[in-house]
């Protein structure tokens, strides 16, 4: 389709100001030499385009979206409704706080329930994802060791099948870090990680369960492990989704933990966001949480910040609406849903894995949690089809493919996480169809190769995308 600075025409507008009738006036020089070039088109031009491009985008509302490790649940219309509340949309940052307290509530009974989800003291909401909220708890982490004067400290340890993001916090936040390998279980080597702590051990980043949809047995001896060579534990909570009400990472040893909001919590994700990565800790750590926090005193609601508090990590009080979201979703399902759906996501996982593994080869099967990873391995040798070319073709069926390739130590992967919102006729039609596409790779691999082929974009140049990728759009020589 056009670019909208394709469909611009000089002259359309939509604006429906009238002309100026008093003089301007020069509060400043200008700060640009010549307007800024924007498309000019009219209401109808607008509306059509963005109508056509949300028709090349594939959300969970379009099809079956089993991206492993990213949750991709539906969004309850509900949660938005409640969002969207003038009470809560229309607020200022800046507000007095008497005039903020209900959002304030928010916040404050949001940390209370998520806290007793996750076994958590404390928990600010400032992070705006995942990521964020894993460079804060190292944060939390750094700034305990530094006021006990143990500044020695300089090691963050990670399993080899950690997500991608788990080395890249521990090192913008000065950390070194030290990969554990895993076991022929998938899980962590204890022997390897026995041997790779000591005194300069500042922690430990870990999801449980793990990227291969392992819940690790040992998870009691890891913590330990850790704490007693003086270092901290980061649980990842990326993958909560499979034993949120069930078990509790501070029941597992963990002193800190993230959350994905728009994972386990049903807050929308990616570019339907703004995201939400809140960080929770024990007791001890809560002085160093970011920024103000939401108190309750004397029956109303005030914001205290801690002398020790590592500062801000995001202007304000993080993406307020998309906390209004996940408390409006875990309000919903209560004390006995949250538990129910995550005992759904793991029947779903394992459902669907039942399915496939007479045909598709399994990296683990025993224990499975909500996602599974499938090696493609095997069919790459035998019909050169590999697992980029069956993710590929799943677009042609209207199914988003699953995670590409990771975890790193399982080759030619697809990592599927069919989560607890699909039905059973959902998952026997995604059955059918990746077992139709591997008939498809033993007969006619060369199909594949070409797919998908019913998309409004075909196969990119993966090589030319990635070398010389066109960032900015080249506007004619007039």
């Amino acid at each position: 389709m056009k670019l909208i600075f394709e469909r611009s025409r000089p002259g359309l507008s939509c604006d429906l100001l009238p002309p100026c009738d008093v003089p301007k006036a020069g509060l400043f020089a200008p700060l640009r030499s010549a307007p800024p070039r924007l498309p000019e088109l009219a209401e109808v031009d607008i509306s059509r385009h963005y109508t056509a491009l949300a028709g090349q985008a594939h959300g969970v509302n379009d099809g079956f979206y089993p991206l492993g490790s990213c949750t991709m649940k539906y969004n309850p219309r509900v949660n938005e409704e409640a969002a969207a509340l003038p009470g809560f949309a229309g607020l200022h940052p800046l507000q007095p706080v008497e005039t903020v307290q209900g959002a304030l509530e928010v916040l404050c009974t949001a940390e209370r329930l998520l806290c007793e989800i996750t076994g958590m003291d404390a928990m600010s909401f400032q992070p705006a994802a995942g990521a964020h909220g894993e460079f804060t708890g190292l944060l939390l982490i750094k700034a305990y060791h530094t006021s006990r004067q143990d500044t020695v400290r300089r090691k963050i340890l990670v399993p080899d099948a950690a997500h991608g993001t788990n080395p890249a916090s521990a090192t913008m936040a000065g950390y070194d870090v030290v990969s554990v390998p895993s076991d022929e279980k998938g899980c962590v080597d204890l022997d390897a990680l026995r041997q790779a702590v000591g005194a300069d051990t500042a922690g430990l980043m870990l999801t449980n369960p793990n990227t291969v949809g392992l819940f690790d047995e040992n998870i009691l001896e890891i913590t330990r492990i850790i704490h007693e060579a003086g270092g901290l534990c980061y649980y990842d909570g990326a993958n909560l989704n499979a034993v949120m009400g069930i078990v509790r990472p501070g029941d597992m040893g963990f002193d800190v933990v993230h959350l994905n909001l728009h994972k386990t919590f049903s807050t929308p994700h990616g570019c339907g966001g703004p995201g939400s990565g809140p960080v929770g800790c024990r007791q001890f750590l809560a002085p160093f949480l970011p920024g103000d926090q939401a108190v309750e005193q004397c029956g109303s609601y005030t914001l205290e910040q801690s002398t020790a508090s590592i500062g801000r990590v995001k202007a304000f009080y993080g993406n307020f609406l998309v906390v209004v979201r996940a408390l409006a979703y875990v309000l919903a399902l209560g004390r006995e849903g949250i538990p129910e759906a995550a005992q759904n996501a793991v029947l779903n996982a394992n459902y669907l894995m039942s399915l496939l593994r007479e045909r598709y080869d399994m990296a683990f099967t025993e224990g499975v949690m909500h996602e599974f990873v499938m090696t493609l391995e095997r069919t790459k040798k035998e019909t050169g089809v590999s697992a980029m070319d069956v993710a590929k073709a799943m677009l042609d069926y209207g199914i988003h493919p699953p995670t590409m390739y990771f975890p790193l130590i399982v080759h030619e992967a697809l990592m599927v996480e069919p989560t607890e919102t699909e039905s059973r006729a959902t998952l026997d039609e995604a059955a059918r169809i990746l077992l139709e596409i591997l008939d498809k790779a033993e007969h006619d691999p060369e199909a594949l190769h070409r797919a998908p082929e019913r998309t409004p974009v075909g196969r990119p140049d993966e090589v030319g995308a990635a070398r010389s990728p066109k960032l900015r759009y080249a506007f004619p020589v007039v």
